[in-house]
């Protein structure tokens, strides 16, 4: 079986597949802070499945040496780590080309695979981006912009009196409550960023293409705007997959 890994700033997110399939899914915290030990603890309760291969993403460089010398001692695996020159089967138009984002590249590449081009992928992390795949499998670029919980932090760290809120699911814009206005202004601005974005990506490149949405928060925001057509929660992952069965 095949072990997908996806290490993001917040959270480590596992997926194994026997074949196509996948069969099992869990969740840690990330910080950078994590070690051998923490590995083995919350790996050795949550990987209940026999593994042969492991292929990764990262977007942290620490956590990811633990994780190979975690992979490699327990269950001698040397994971294969997913960098910038990897078969994608897209025209990457990004400078400079290493810069790239590995998560925003495989996202971009599940999507495609998966629905079809053209494309437009939000992901909600700790991160929002927006990439654009073209009809002709180019990479165009995209946007970055500060997540929701990373704003909820942000506001409380610079102003005096604003709490840090817990970011879950709001539906009224018109609020009475200090906690509630910024919950409904971060979500808002989310939504109102994707749908302004879509508009102008639309523009630029013609056609109709397919919104899908994948992150942490991808429900929360589709379930306020139109604008997005699928969620794929394992959008990632699932790249994962079919990026290792092309090496």
């Amino acid at each position: 079986m095949l072990l997908a890994v996806d290490i993001g700033n917040s959270s480590i997110k596992f997926g194994v597949y026997d074949g196509e399939t996948l069969v099992s899914k869990f969740t840690i915290p990330a910080t950078h802070s994590l070690i051998f030990d923490d590995l083995k603890a919350a790996i050795g309760r949550d990987l209940e499945r026999p593994v042969s291969s492991a292929i990764v993403c990262s977007v942290v460089p620490d956590i990811s040496e633990h994780l190979a010398t975690f992979l490699k001692s327990s269950l001698n695996i040397d994971p294969l780590f997913v960098v910038n020159n990897f078969p994608f089967g897209l025209k990457i138009n990004y400078e400079p080309f290493n810069a790239a984002g590995t998560d925003r590249l495989v996202n971009s590449f599940a999507a495609a695979e998966k629905y079809g081009v053209p494309c437009v992928v939000c992901s909600f992390g700790t991160a929002t981006t927006i990439d654009v795949v073209s009809r002709n499998r180019e990479l165009l670029g995209g946007l970055i912009a500060p997540g929701m919980a990373t704003m909820a932090k942000a506001l409380h760290l610079n102003t005096a009196k604003l709490p840090e809120i817990e970011v879950k699911p709001h539906d009224s814009v018109i609020n009475r409550t200090t906690e509630t206005s910024i919950r409904a202004g971060i979500i808002y601005s989310q939504v109102g960023l994707v749908e302004s974005s879509v508009v102008r990506i639309r523009a630029e490149i013609g056609g109709d293409p397919q919104v899908i949405a994948t992150g942490g928060f991808a429900s929360m925001i589709a379930e306020n705007t139109k604008a997005i057509d699928v969620i794929d929660e394992n959008l990632l992952l699932d790249g994962l997959r079919m990026l290792y069965s092309r090496m």
